[in-house]
């Protein structure tokens, strides 16, 4: 029986296949309002394989500024983890993407763990990606997502030992997030050959799809990557491009190797 977290590998790798990496589009709920966050939604999942929705939070610490501008904005106009869920559940038609959570920890702690995968679940979400969430100290959000057969995405960095970087993939659900850079998102990457080396060895060690993140923004990029990951996230660009109410869609398509 397919789970909730194995359609979001499902997706990556039916990108893959097809010769290319699969765009992961990162949004932050409420931004630029909470008015247009559905038909947002929407758009971004016609051209996404899969989508990541930002839950605002007032101290995003692996955020760069521009995500720290649409969450703090979000927050000001009236952001809840329960209205994200509810206008999640509520979108119609349903996204053919599959949709993950990027959360830090504390809003997920005070929705409450016992209930929120079920919520989740039941507004259509597939997994959650937790920054601030160490492996050892996983176990009980983990618990709880898998009752639901939701996914905890791990992260890994260019400075991950070796030996943790194997326990990090084979923890992984979903995919390995596999940041581009130490510091934070935002930055463009240029992509030399180290980060491909590094793309390569955690491909090399990971049994579930591995998507690269931080700084991508451009077709260029995505075309450099290819062969070395199966997918790649594409965050600030495109919270900047919902900012200036332009097509997100037209821009993810935009990114895809031609």
């Amino acid at each position: 029986m397919t789970t909730p977290r194995d359609t979001i590998s499902n997706a990556i790798r039916a990108a893959s296949s097809q010769g290319r990496p699969a765009v992961v589009g990162f949004m932050t709920a409420g931004h630029p309002d909470r008015a247009s966050f559905r038909t947002n939604l929407q758009a971004v999942a016609s051209a996404a394989d899969v989508v990541e929705i930002g839950v605002p939070f007032t101290d995003p610490m692996a955020d760069g500024m521009t995500i720290q501008r649409a969450s703090h904005a979000a927050l000001a106009d009236g952001f809840t983890l329960p209205w994200l869920l509810a206008e999640v559940e509520a979108t119609e038609p349903r996204p053919a993407a599959p949709l993950l959570l990027m959360s830090y920890l504390n809003p997920l702690l005070a929705y409450g763990l016992d209930r929120l995968p079920a919520a989740a679940r039941r507004a259509g979400i597939a997994g959650f990606i937790i920054p601030d969430l160490p492996y050892e100290e996983s176990a009980d959000v983990r618990a709880a997502l898998d009752r639901e057969g939701l996914a905890l995405v791990q992260m890994v960095t260019p400075v991950t030992p070796a030996p943790r970087l194997r326990m990090l993939c084979e923890a992984s659900q979903g995919f390995v997030y596999a940041v581009t850079m130490t510091g934070t998102t935002g930055r463009s990457v240029a992509v030399p050959d180290e980060v491909l080396g590094y793309m390569d060895r955690v491909r090399a060690v990971s049994p579930v799809p591995v998507c690269a993140g931080f700084g991508i923004r451009s077709a260029e990029q995505v075309a450099r990557m290819r062969g070395h990951v199966d997918g790649v996230v594409v965050g600030s660009a495109l919270v900047e491009v919902l900012e200036r109410r332009e097509d997100p869609a037209a821009f993810l398509e935009g990114l895809r190797p031609r």
